[in-house]
């Protein structure tokens, strides 16, 4: 008897020594998944000048409480003053010094492009990201653009690569006035993401996740061209998930599959041509939004 009971003892303090292992993971998980999610760097290693590209440095003020606090951004011009604008929303890591060379892609096409970092990211101010500050600073950029700059939305293209692209779908669901919405290689919320990790059957993913992303569900909303763009060699972000943000979208709607492409590949020339055919149509295609 005695030792049936020393047994039972023992396995019950193995089991509550898994419970509390299992709770502490759990509020691990819920206070810290921004640090999952996000990566930022406050060091610029590139800024557009590394392609000789004309740029001005651009600080937008935004409110934090009772404190005001500063994103920085990146305006490059176009050659033609009234070229369409690209609204870049970067991805997670480091910060804008690593996406100049998308800037120049789409420069060569023709456009001006404002590239900006989130607060907590480069040299804008703040604290670590969350989803809803990224939100916020995408709202104010684009209030910098329409008020301050005055560019008409219907000469802006909501630009948003891997979480960028959530944060794009999110602004173009609330700015239905905007020119055009391009996504590329993103994914359908945050919460089908967890799916791709093998425990997370594990988690009560429903009740820790905070930061939820339902890129998916917004994009029901968006009413403007949208373009999608995929790589059949995405290690980060399946196609499929390409392929249901586009299916979500509404009917002038374009998807582009780049063969061989992964999650940061560039666009080939050929891919880049079809960019530019697109956002002529949308822009052409304003005049009659009702129909989309």
């Amino acid at each position: 008897m005695i030792d049936k009971k020393f047994a039972w003892n023992r396995w019950q303090r193995i089991l509550i020594g898994l419970g509390i292992g299992y709770s502490l993971v759990c509020l691990a998980l819920f206070t810290l998944q921004e640090r999952l999610m996000f990566f930022p760097s406050r060091t610029l290693e590139h800024t557009p000048s590394l392609y000789q590209l004309e740029y001005q440095d651009v600080w937008i003020s935004i409110s934090q409480g009772e404190r005001t606090e500063k994103l920085h951004g990146w305006w490059i011009p176009a050659q033609q003053p009234n070229a369409p604008v690209i609204l870049y929303f970067h991805h997670n890591a480091i910060n804008i010094g690593a996406n100049v060379s998308q800037a120049l892609q789409f420069h060569q096409l023709g456009y001006s492009i404002f590239l900006f970092d989130y607060r907590g990211f480069g040299q804008s101010q703040g604290a670590f990201p969350t989803e809803v500050q990224v939100y916020e600073d995408a709202q104010a950029v684009w209030n910098y653009l329409t008020q301050e700059r005055k560019i008409l939305p219907n000469q802006i293209v909501i630009y948003g690569h891997s979480i960028g692209g959530a944060i794009a779908i999110d602004l173009a669901a609330r700015h239905p006035e905007a020119a055009a919405l391009i996504v590329q290689s993103s994914f359908t919320s945050m919460r089908d993401m967890t799916k791709r990790f093998g425990l997370y059957w594990l988690l009560p993913v429903e009740l820790i996740l905070r930061q939820r992303f339902e890129s998916l569900e917004k994009m029901k909303s968006v009413r403007m061209p949208v373009l999608i763009v995929t790589g059949t060699e995405d290690l980060q972000i399946p196609i499929e998930m390409g392929e249901h943000l586009y299916n979500a979208a509404p009917k002038f709607k374009k998807l582009i599959v780049v063969q061989g492409g992964g999650h940061d590949n560039h666009l080939s020339v050929q891919d880049r041509q079809s960019v530019k055919h697109f956002v002529q149509q949308a822009m052409w295609q304003y005049s009659n939004r009702k129909s989309i």
